[in-house]
């Protein structure tokens, strides 16, 4: 089912003066301006746009990319503030509105905030909210794995560390111990599903899988190349001191040098590991 606030790829089904009219099946033949028309376009090719809603409530189409679509949360910045709200810039030469009703605190110009963007049912436009708990599925039973690779949006820090919307839907907890990188709010990052709760919370990290430990791995031999083949921290030294030279936890570190011993790319004595 086509529907507005998605991107698709659409035929073309007539050219004219002003435009060319796609095939958007359940929508009809939507037009696509003339200025959005890439030169040569012909009918019967197949071109990617997104839709929405013009000022007069016809489904329209342009070849702009919006920063988010219908369903996902995005960071935007306010352009505007009138008497129904205000209008964030979000990729498209039409800014969203965020109506009064929908603000979890007064929007000022120039501020970015973190919203969620959804087809408002009154009036069938796409309409953005920061109140973004409300979109969130925490009663909704989900599927995930640990060490599943996820998308994460960086919403607010906490003591624990900073909480992440996973694939625009779920809360999860990124331990700020875990962190060895500046997150900065509304940040896309890729994460990983560490741990599933018993209570249903889920606990989150920048590492894992393979391509994460063979960069640790690579990170500890470039520094042993680095310090002539010898370096004196090993598996009893302080925490601190191993994020500090590889920015890494301590645990990290530990599979790490374990991987590359077994590899018989290096030894580890008391006094600190060396390069075989």
């Amino acid at each position: 089912m086509i529907t507005i606030g998605q991107t698709y790829h659409l035929d073309v089904v007539k050219t004219i003066k002003f435009g060319a009219y796609l095939d958007a099946k359940d929508l009809g033949e939507v037009l696509l301006p003339q200025k959005y028309v890439p030169h040569n376009l012909a009918v019967g090719d197949t071109i990617e746009v997104f839709l929405y809603l013009d000022s007069e409530d016809r489904p329209i189409a342009t070849t702009q990319i919006p920063e988010a679509r219908a369903g996902e949360f995005a960071y935007l910045k306010v352009v505007d503030v009138s008497k129904v709200g205000a209008f964030l810039d979000w990729g498209l030469d039409k800014d969203v509105l965020v109506p009064f009703s929908e603000q979890h605190q007064p929007m000022e110009v120039g501020h970015a905030y973190l919203v969620f963007l959804y087809i408002n049912k009154a009036d069938g436009r796409i309409t953005a909210s920061s109140k973004i708990d409300k979109f969130l599925d925490e009663e909704v039973p989900h599927h995930y794995a640990p060490q599943q690779a996820v998308d994460l949006i960086i919403a607010n820090s906490t003591d624990l560390g900073y909480k992440a919307i996973i694939n625009h839907r779920y809360w999860g907890v990124l331990y700020k111990d875990e962190v060895f990188q500046r997150l900065s709010f509304g940040q896309s990052i890729k994460g990983f599903i560490k741990r599933l709760r018993p209570d249903g919370k889920i606990d989150l990290t920048l590492r894992g899988g393979k391509q994460t430990r063979d960069k640790y791995e690579t990170i500890i031999l470039n520094y042993l190349k680095k310090q002539n083949g010898f370096a004196t921290v090993h598996d009893k030294s302080d925490p601190k001191l191993i994020t500090q030279l590889f920015g890494m936890s301590k645990v990290a570190f530990k599979k790490a040098i374990g991987s590359l011993y077994r590899q018989k790319l290096i030894t580890i004595s008391k006094d600190g590991i060396r390069l075989v």
